[in-house]
């Protein structure tokens, strides 16, 4: 019986002694895989960094162009109001200049006529 618990003990020495083998070699490459993804993952996180910076200074670079966007559009509706105004003074200008205008022809016109009708009645008063 001893033989047997003594071929038991050895067999499962043996069974321990290749499984601390196989997980040395388990961490072994546990160990390689992380220093490759080590090793590649720097280059990434770089790059990854400077897209950062990249579209940091683009987000600046709109956030200027939006600001002169709107003081562009603030001074357009500026112009168009000023158009509006002056275009609404030289309507007004306008309409006062033909009532003006006709006013004085009316005048001219009456007093012409006034004129021409004492002239003729004086020179058919004479004859």
């Amino acid at each position: 019986m001893l033989a047997i618990i003594a071929l038991a003990i050895v067999a499962m020495a043996g069974f321990f002694i290749s499984l601390i083998l196989d997980l040395k070699k388990t961490v072994r490459s546990l160990n390689e895989l992380v220093k490759t993804a080590d090793e590649s993952l720097k280059p990434t996180l770089e790059e990854l960094q400077q897209t950062l910076r990249s579209l940091r200074s683009v987000s600046e670079d709109i956030n200027e162009v939006t600001t002169d966007v709107k003081t562009l559009s603030g001074s357009v509706r500026d112009v168009g109001l000023n158009i509006r105004s002056v275009s609404n003074l030289i309507e007004n200008v306008a309409s006062t200049t033909a009532i003006t205008a006709s006013g004085l022809r009316a005048g001219v016109k009456t007093g012409l006529e006034f004129l021409l009708k004492n002239l003729f009645s004086r020179i058919g008063g004479k004859k």
